[in-house]
């Protein structure tokens, strides 16, 4: 049920994202002036025309001055990256779940997950970004990794003949998930204003979904990124 609101949701942000990227919904262009041949004979009529062909600066104005497409392709360009990088990070999910697979010891790791966000937080400040919304987003980031490593092992439970045959070495694993936090904050220092837009959600669902696609993700793994992109959009 949650993967179809999923899609569902998708479907519907991307007629409304479609709208913003190719600009072909809110600026529809004036109609043109009528003829004066093609009014018809009486005079009521034909003063019509005359009073058409002069259109107002209150009807010019807006369709002079929008720019929400131009704003939206750049909002997305910002947002893209936030989904690409989430998906990456969920992938190492795999690993760790494969590192713990078989030791007994718990998915949850508060003293890890304390480290990540205060490297995040850290390294927020020194950018210039918000540390409490880097932290935010990475809370999720968190849980949804949770997500994929919980999806996994019942998935293993249920049928062993699916479980990893070697364990990744979990050190190693975590040095690239480093890696990745330190991109993904990046990209949280460089869309401020992308993640405070009022299009923000259907972009992000837009950017999700192509995301989705071109790494043709399963149903947990998509579960797992809508769970990691919550807090993305300020005010989500």
């Amino acid at each position: 049920m949650q993967l179809i609101t999923s899609i569902r949701s998708a479907l519907t942000a991307g007629a409304a994202a479609a709208v913003l990227l190719t600009g072909t919904g809110g600026a529809v262009a004036a109609p043109a002036a009528v003829p004066a041949k093609a009014a018809t004979p009486s005079a009521k009529a034909t003063a019509l025309p005359t009073k058409a062909t002069a259109p107002s600066a209150k009807v010019t104005a807006p369709l002079a001055a929008a720019p929400a497409p131009a704003l939206a392709h750049s909002a997305y360009g910002r947002l893209g990256p936030l989904a690409g990088l989430s998906a990456e990070r969920l992938a190492t999910g795999d690993l760790v779940a494969a590192a713990k697979w078989g030791t007994g010891g718990p998915i949850d790791d508060p003293a890890r997950e304390r480290e990540v966000l205060d490297a995040v937080a850290d390294q927020a400040r020194r950018l210039g970004a918000d540390p409490a919304a880097t932290v935010r987003i990475f809370r999720d980031q968190i849980e949804a990794g949770k997500v994929v490593q919980r999806g996994l092992h019942r998935r293993w439970h249920a049928d062993p003949a699916q479980a990893p045959t070697t364990r990744p070495d979990l050190n190693e694993v975590r040095k690239e998930i480093n890696r990745i936090n330190g991109e993904l904050v990046r990209a949280i220092a460089r869309s401020p204003h992308a993640r405070s837009a009022p299009y923000c959600a259907p972009l992000l669902t837009v950017a999700a979904a192509r995301v989705r696609h071109e790494r043709h993700l399963d149903g947990l793994h998509t579960v797992a990124l809508a769970r990691s992109l919550r807090s993305v959009c300020d005010g989500a």
